[in-house]
């Protein structure tokens, strides 16, 4: 970037920034206020309730950031035009494809920041939300590590290494200690599932520890009396948009090959992609609407028509995502329509105004 670039690029994420400070803000509320339904739940309070509501900010950052990217490139180039400067860059020389390519510079590091918010920052601390609220609100044990989910099913303990959709497990060992406190059996299956009321282990391998060796048996397939509450699973595992591309991928090829629908994850894969196509889309958008139509139009009237395009946009974006769920539409169409949509009405608003 030169340094007039620069200053643009400042501006705008500025503006962006303090935008989505407030956007954050408000949202954050709405969760706090959301989760106060749930208060009283085992032992979930209050403070838990604000804490998860705290740990979903990025999530919702990531939801909102093409909204938050318009309003803020309105406001940063809104502010360069009230004071006279965009005239005088234009004056200088700087043409409006160059004023673009300001803005796709700088739109360019505000995807790599959305994409690293919802595929890194966002699934820890989604991670996080959903360990304290299934800690408070169940009486079991629970605690999710790099080794796997732990907990503890009476006496004894259980470590899972994969919570899959569809109440299933993978990588289950189970540890049985004996009243002395000594590990008395460590059993390892492969697979679990929850069928009928009841949990069941596949590929089971059952080790029993004795005084002087160790007695193993293989067994295909057996009943596992356990207590944990398959609840307590699917509160763990995060929603589908706060997952990590990998993780997403593994998920729809473990449920294709179990024969389940994987839509809604396949919407969450390609959203993850196309969130942060749409924040460029979305600040490309502000250039002819500051330069057009709203170059005499006070900060109330910039940040209106931002607020309703962007709602728009997120609104769009939920009803494609919905009805690709329920309707079995193309995930990749629906990601894509509404990013598609505001691109052409960019193209569209740039062509007028040359």
């Amino acid at each position: 970037m030169n340094r007039l670039e620069r200053y643009i690029g400042w501006q705008i994420a500025r503006a962006t920034a303090l935008t989505l400070l407030v956007l954050l803000s408000l949202l954050v509320l709405l969760q706090f206020l959301d989760e106060l339904d749930q208060v009283g739940q085992g032992g979930y309070r209050a403070w838990d309730a604000f804490l998860v509501a705290l740990y979903s900010a990025p999530r919702l950052s990531f939801e909102g950031f093409p909204a938050a990217a318009l309003l803020g490139s309105l406001l940063g180039l809104g502010g360069l035009a009230a004071h006279g400067e965009l005239i005088a860059m234009r004056a200088a020389g700087m043409s409006l494809l160059g004023l673009v390519r300001a803005v796709v510079k700088v739109g360019l590091l505000m995807m790599v920041l959305v994409f690293l918010v919802g595929d890194l920052l966002g699934p820890v601390a989604e991670g996080a939300a959903v360990e304290r609220k299934a800690l408070k609100q169940h009486e079991q044990i629970v605690l999710k590590t790099q080794h796997g989910f732990w907990a503890r099913d009476g006496e004894n303990f259980v470590n899972i290494g994969r919570i899959l959709p569809g109440a299933a497990v993978e990588d289950v060992t189970l540890y049985r200690f004996n009243e002395g406190g000594e590990l008395a059996q460590a059993t390892h299956a492969a697979r679990g599932e929850y069928r009928d009321g009841r949990w069941r282990l596949l590929d089971v391998q059952e080790r029993y520890l004795e005084p002087d060796r160790v007695v193993t048996r293989s067994v295909a397939e057996r009943d596992w009396g356990a207590v944990l509450d398959p609840a307590l699973l699917s509160l763990v595992v995060s929603k589908p948009v706060m997952l990590p591309l990998w993780d997403l991928a593994r998920y729809i090829r473990f449920m294709e090959q179990n024969g389940q629908t994987a839509t809604a994850y396949r919407v969450a894969f390609w959203n993850k992609l196309s969130t942060p196509l749409a924040t460029l889309v979305m600040m490309i958008l502000a250039v002819p609407f500051v330069l057009g139509s709203l170059r005499s139009a006070g900060r109330g009237q910039q940040v209106f028509l931002g607020a309703l395009i962007g709602t728009g946009y997120f609104l769009l974006n939920r009803a494609m995502s919905f009805g690709a769920v329920a309707y079995d539409l193309s995930p990749l169409l629906s990601s894509l329509v509404p990013a598609a949509l505001f691109l052409g009405l960019t193209f569209l608003a740039l062509r007028r105004l040359q």
